[in-house]
């Protein structure tokens, strides 16, 4: 009974869509080492000018265009491992 408590509970929280991993360490073993500014066409990190019309576009596109790929940016911006979440997460983060 117990055992079928915990999956349930695992299952719930899985399925609201949270970051599986810190956005943070993501950002810094992936995604800073193009968004600090090495390359140019890159928006910085908390640079909201630079971030207001990508997110003009929408979470999902942006979601897609790390996914896919983008210009400079490889497909999954680096990060092999990283969920549709993670990303959401991390997007958040360089934009605040």
């Amino acid at each position: 009974m117990k055992k079928m408590l915990l999956a349930a509970a695992v299952m719930t929280l899985s399925c609201h869509g949270y970051a599986a991993q810190d956005p943070q360490a993501v950002y810094d073993r992936a995604c800073g080492v193009c968004h600090n500014g090495q390359i140019p066409t890159a928006p910085q990190k908390g640079d909201k000018a630079a971030w207001e019309p990508r997110l003009a576009k929408g979470m999902d596109t942006l979601v897609q265009s790390v996914t896919n790929g983008l210009n400079a940016m490889p497909p999954r911006g680096l990060c092999m491992d990283c969920t549709a979440e993670d990303y959401q997460a991390v997007i958040k983060l360089m934009t605040e």
